[in-house]
């Protein structure tokens, strides 16, 4: 199974990546884990593939460590698996799907692994969220990040609303000013990142300096993401057993 994530300047984005694959092995002993990323931390996914091949492996299930299907999931890592294919002894490679929401199924697990997240920040009782993504140009993957603030704001009876971090309004500080403007006294942001970084310091400083409440920390290794990740490997076996050829 090898993890790939998008990868950061910030050693502590690597640092939980690296915790998430071993929180997987240990949860699904007996095969082999690898973390890998697409920019600024080795192996690149084409490199950690290779070296599977290289160690005897005919096959693996590559897990997309990505919110949205966005640019990173159609373009960089099928590139990366061809290259792996294209040297190097052969390797079979599935790709399962991100860990965010597929069409428009939010797996419960996210969800429960935001609501984690915001218990652990000692929210308490909050009356609005915000919730606070990376960012992305992609129409696409902004309506996939509006499904996950949908779906978590219908679980917890609160009214959510989406920021970002970068490449698209609203900014977290807006949001939240928007939310106490309306009448809203106490608002709470969860953090719908993978891993802690610069963007996730800069929601939680304009979070606060806004007037949140309280702000989560990302996803990381919560046993909800191992399942998630889990889920998703279990999705791709099961469809790769119903499109094997017979006999």
């Amino acid at each position: 199974m090898l993890l790939v994530a998008h990868g950061s300047r910030d050693p502590r984005a690597a640092d939980a990546t690296t915790a998430l694959a071993r929180a997987v092995s240990a949860a699904r002993p007996g095969t082999p884990v690898l973390a890998s990323w697409l920019d600024h931390t080795e192996p690149g996914p084409t490199q950690a593939l290779r070296g599977l091949a290289a160690a005897g492996h005919p096959r693996a299930v590559l897990v997309p460590l990505l919110l949205t299907a966005a640019y990173h999931r159609r373009v960089d890592i099928p590139a990366a698996v061809t290259a792996a294919r294209e040297s190097g002894p052969p390797i079979r490679v599935r790709i399962t799907d991100v860990l965010g929401p597929v069409g428009a199924t939010v797996d419960p697990a996210l969800l429960d692994g935001l609501r984690r997240r915001l218990a652990e920040a000692e929210a308490g009782r909050f009356d609005a969220l915000v919730l606070a993504a990376a960012g992305t140009r992609d129409p696409g993957a902004r309506a996939s990040v509006g499904r996950v603030a949908e779906a978590l704001g219908a679980a917890l009876g609160t009214p959510t609303r989406v920021s970002y971090a970068s490449a698209a309004p609203p900014a977290v500080g807006a949001a939240v000013a928007r939310l106490r403007a309306r009448g809203a006294r106490r608002v709470a942001v969860a953090a719908y990142f993978l891993a802690p970084g610069l963007f996730h310091d800069a929601v939680t400083a304009a979070a606060r300096e806004a007037g949140a409440v309280a702000v989560a920390a990302p996803l990381t290794d919560a046993p909800e993401l191992v399942d998630l990740v889990l889920r998703r490997v279990n999705a791709e076996a099961v469809l790769g057993q119903q499109n094997a050829p017979a006999g």
